[in-house]
C-alpha cells in the first residue's frame, strides 16, 4: 500500500513533522516567498501576460507540484526559460496584449502539462534523454541571449516593433537609441546595481524584493508613470477563479509542437534541481512521479488563469539553503503569495517595468555557459557541433525559438545513428609464414585477413560492414581466410545475417573462406536458429583468434603441399 500511496499521492509518506522541521519550513518558505514575488510579477512580463498570472502561478499549481511530486524542496511556479518559450510560441500565433492572447497561453499550460502528466503516467522519463546535454546547453545560453534581448526595450524605454523576428526587432530599438527614456535606463541600472550589491555584499538578505520595495518608492515619488514612464499598474485583488481554458481545435493543432518543447525543457529544468537536492539531502526522487507532479501543477495552471509552470532552479536552491526539510515550505511559499494577492497588489502598482527586466536579466546570467561549447567539442566532434547548431539554430529561428531545440535534437540524432552506421572497425592481414620478411599489417604473400567490428552488427551498419570486407579482399590478392574477430559483436539482426550469408557465398567463389572467432554466446544462438551455421561450415567456428590463425595457417600450409 506504501508504494501506491506514494505513486499517486506522494505527500501521504511526507517524513513526519516536528517542532524543529516546523519552525525550518516556516522560515525557508517566507524567504523564497519574497523572492518569488518579483520574479513572478517580473516572469509574467516575459511572458506577455499581465501580472495576475504571474503571481496566480505561484500559488495552486505550486501547492499541487509539491503535493505530487517526488521532490520535497523543488519549487513550482513561472521560471524564465519556459516563459520565454511561452510568449515566443503564442506570439507566433497573436499579437500581444489580447484576450485571444491571454487564452493561448493558458491552453498552452494544459497542453504541456498533458504531455508531462502522459509521459509520468506512462513511466516515460526515460525518453526525455533524447535532449543530450550539448543540445540542452546550446539552446539555453542561446535563450539566456534571447531573454536578456528581450528586455531591451522595458529596460530602456523604447516602443518596439513586432515583425515576428527578434534580432530584427533587437536591431531596430539599437537603431532608436534617440527615443532613449533616460529615466526608465536609470530605473533599470538602479535596479542591476541595487540586486548585485545584495547579491555579493550581504546575500542572506532577500536583495530583489528590498530593491524592487526601494525603487517602487521612489518611483511613486518622483511620479515616474506620469512622466511616461511604465509600471506595473493595477493588479486585480484576490484570488484566481476557476474556468476551463477555451479549446479550439486549430489553436490546439498550432500549440502541439510548441507544448511538446515546453514540457520537454521545463522538465530538464526542475530535473537539474532534483539532481542537486537529492545530492544534498541525500533523499531520492522519481523522475516519473516528478512528470506527473509538474503535469498536474501545469494543468492547474490553465484552469487558474495563470501560464506554464515549471520547477525554479533559483528558487529550489534557495529553498534547500534556506533550511527547509519538507514540502511545507514551498506551502508557506504559496500562502505568503495569497497574502500579497488578497492585502498588497495596490503597493505594486508604481512598480517600474524596467526594474522587472532587470529582474529577468541577472536571473538568466547564471544560465549562461560559454564553457560549456569548449567542453563538448573536446568531448566529441559531434556533440560539439549538435551544442554549435542547437544554439544558431535557437537565435535564428527566434522567437520560434521551439525549432532551436528541434534542430539539436535531429543534429544530435543524426549524428548518433551516423556514428552507429560507421563503427569503429580495424583490419590486419597475417603473412603465409612467421619468418616472412613482410610484417603483420603487410598485404605481401598475406594468406590470412583479420577484421574487428566493435558494434552490434544490424542493418544500420550491415553494407559499412561488407564493404570494409570487400576492401580488405581487393586489397590483398593471395587472400585466403578473413577472420572476423566477433567478441565486440553483442548484437545480430535479421540484415547482418542475411549479409554474412551473401558474403560467404562471394568470397567462397572468389576462393576465400570467412571465419569468426570468439563469437559471443547470444550471437552465436541466432547464427545456428537462422541457418547461417550450415552457410558457414561448423568448422569456421573458433573460440580463440589465435586458434583460428594456428588452424587456418596449418590448413593453408595442407593446400599448398
Amino acid at each position: 500500500m506504501t508504494l501506491r500511496f506514494r505513486r499517486f499521492l506522494p505527500f501521504l509518506v511526507w517524513p513526519r513533522f516536528t517542532r524543529e522541521t516546523l519552525h525550518a519550513d516556516l522560515i525557508a518558505g517566507i524567504t523564497v516567498a519574497l523572492v518569488a514575488v518579483p520574479q513572478s510579477l517580473a516572469y509574467a512580463q516575459l511572458s506577455g501576460v499581465p501580472p495576475q498570472y504571474g503571481l496566480y502561478a505561484s500559488v495552486v499549481p505550486a501547492i499541487l507540484g509539491i503535493l505530487f511530486g517526488s521532490s520535497l524542496l523543488l519549487s513550482t511556479g513561472p521560471v524564465a526559460m519556459t516563459s520565454l518559450l511561452t510568449a515566443a510560441s503564442v506570439g507566433a500565433l497573436l499579437p500581444a496584449g489580447t484576450e485571444q492572447f491571454y487564452a493561448y497561453v493558458t491552453l498552452l499550460a494544459l497542453l504541456s502539462g498533458i504531455f508531462q502528466l502522459g509521459f509520468g503516467v506512462a513511466r516515460a522519463g526515460i525518453l526525455l534523454s533524447l535532449v543530450s546535454h550539448p543540445v540542452l546547453m546550446g539552446f539555453i545560453n542561446a535563450a539566456a541571449l534571447i531573454i536578456a534581448m528581450s528586455q531591451l526595450p522595458a529596460l530602456l524605454g523604447i516602443s518596439t516593433r513586432e515583425s515576428g523576428h527578434l534580432l530584427a526587432d533587437t536591431w531596430y530599438v539599437i537603431t532608436r537609441m534617440d527615443t532613449l527614456h533616460a529615466s526608465s535606463l536609470g530605473f533599470g541600472i538602479a535596479a542591476i546595481a541595487i540586486f548585485v550589491a545584495f547579491r555579493k555584499f550581504a546575500p542572506r538578505l532577500p536583495g530583489v524584493l528590498i530593491g524592487v520595495a526601494i525603487l517602487t518608492v521612489v518611483s511613486a515619488l518622483a511620479g515616474f508613470a506620469e512622466h511616461g514612464g511604465r509600471v506595473v499598474g493595477t493588479i486585480p485583488a484576490g484570488l484566481p477563479g476557476l474556468g476551463v481554458p477555451a479549446l479550439e481545435w486549430s489553436a490546439v493543432t498550432a500549440l502541439l509542437p510548441a507544448a511538446f518543447v515546453i514540457a520537454l525543457i521545463s522538465f530538464m529544468e526542475a530535473m537539474s534541481s532534483c539532481k542537486a537536492i537529492a545530492i544534498k539531502t541525500k533523499v531520492r526522487w522519481d523522475e516519473n512521479q516528478e512528470l506527473v507532479g509538474q503535469g498536474i501543477a501545469k494543468i492547474a495552471a490553465a484552469f487558474c488563469q495563470s501560464m506554464p509552470v515549471s520547477g525554479s532552479f533559483s528558487r529550489s536552491a534557495l529553498n534547500l539553503a534556506s533550511g527547509a526539510r519538507t514540502g511545507l515550505s514551498s506551502l508557506v511559499t504559496a500562502a505568503c503569495v495569497v497574502l500579497t494577492l488578497l492585502f498588497f497588489t495596490p503597493l505594486l502598482y508604481h512598480l517600474p517595468k524596467p526594474v522587472l527586466a532587470a529582474v529577468i536579466m541577472l536571473a538568466v546570467v547564471g544560465l549562461v555557459d560559454l564553457e560549456a561549447f569548449r567542453r563538448s567539442w573536446r568531448a566529441s566532434r559531434d556533440d560539439g557541433i549538435a551544442a554549435i547548431a542547437t544554439f544558431v539554430a535557437t537565435l535564428a529561428f527566434a522567437p520560434n525559438i521551439q525549432n532551436g531545440i528541434l534542430t539539436g535534437i535531429i543534429v544530435s540524432l543524426a549524428a548518433y545513428m551516423y556514428g552507429r552506421m560507421r563503427p569503429g572497425i580495424e583490419t590486419r592481414t597475417v603473412p603465409r609464414s612467421p619468418s616472412a620478411e613482410a610484417g603483420a599489417g603487410s598485404t605481401a604473400n598475406a594468406e590470412i585477413g583479420i577484421l574487428r567490428f566493435d558494434a552490434a552488427l544490424y542493418f544500420a551498419n550491415v553494407s559499412f560492414f561488407e564493404e570494409t570486407v570487400l576492401a580488405l579482399e581487393r586489397s590483398t590478392p593471395d587472400l585466403k581466410h578473413i577472420v572476423i574477430v566477433a567478441n565486440g559483436i553483442n548484437d545480430l539482426d535479421a540484415s547482418g545475417v542475411e549479409m554474412l550469408r551473401h558474403l560467404t557465398l562471394h568470397l567462397a567463389q572468389s576462393g576465400i573462406t570467412l571465419v569468426l572467432a570468439d563469437v559471443k554466446p547470444q550471437v552465436r544462438a541466432v547464427i545456428e536458429r537462422t541457418g547461417l551455421l550450415e552457410a558457414l561450415g561448423s568448422d569456421n567456428l573458433y573460440p580463440t583468434v589465435a586458434a583460428a590463425i594456428d588452424a587456418l595457417t596449418v590448413r593453408a600450409e595442407a593446400m599448398r603441399g
